[in-house]
């Protein structure tokens, strides 16, 4: 989950070919208080707790869908959130889903990226390696900050939320 989080930034996410470069994710493991698996596994969080390379997207607050990436073999329930993006593909699509047209905000925070790629519930548990998904590899290692995740009430001291140092699109600055 340490190694995976800081890789994934500069990576290319792409859903039915619209999406970007990944500039911010947060990690999250079985032993930390604010993964939703630390109380176990649960028809919500069950693929958490299976083989890495699969998708884990859940409503936050009843509103908005945010997708993390199963990222530890199985049985350690460990993933990432994927916070922003850097639009590249597809922009006009997510204008008309996101409603603006300022490109900075469109994939500016977990819930924007997945309104911005239309992610639902039905791309719970997909493959990233399989449409409608496609995850790219970066081509060289950028620059990452690292620091506390957003958001969240329990193990607030934890510094596994990473990102590309400088990027614009960040949801929150570091």
């Amino acid at each position: 989950m340490h190694e995976v989080a800081p890789d994934l930034i500069g990576a290319t996410l792409l859903v039915n070919g619209v999406g970007g470069v990944i500039v911010e994710v947060e990690a999250y493991h079985h032993t930390d208080p604010a993964a939703h698996s630390f109380r176990g596994p649960t028809l919500r969080n069950q693929v958490m707790f299976g083989p890495p390379g699969y998708t884990y997207v859940y409503r936050s607050y009843g509103i908005h869908w945010c997708i993390n990436f199963v990222c530890e073999k199985a049985g350690s329930a460990s993933a990432v959130l994927i916070r922003a993006l850097e639009p590249t593909h597809g922009i006009a699509a997510m204008r008309r889903r996101r409603k603006l047209h300022d490109e900075r905000s469109l994939c500016s925070g977990p819930g924007k990226v997945t309104q911005a790629l239309g992610i639902t519930h039905a791309h719970n548990a997909l493959a990233l390696d399989a449409p409608p998904m496609a995850l790219y590899a970066r081509a060289s290692k950028p620059e990452i900050a690292a620091g506390v995740r957003v958001g969240i009430t329990k193990a607030i001291e934890l510094p596994w939320r990473y990102g590309l140092k400088g990027s614009r699109f960040l949801s929150k600055p570091f």
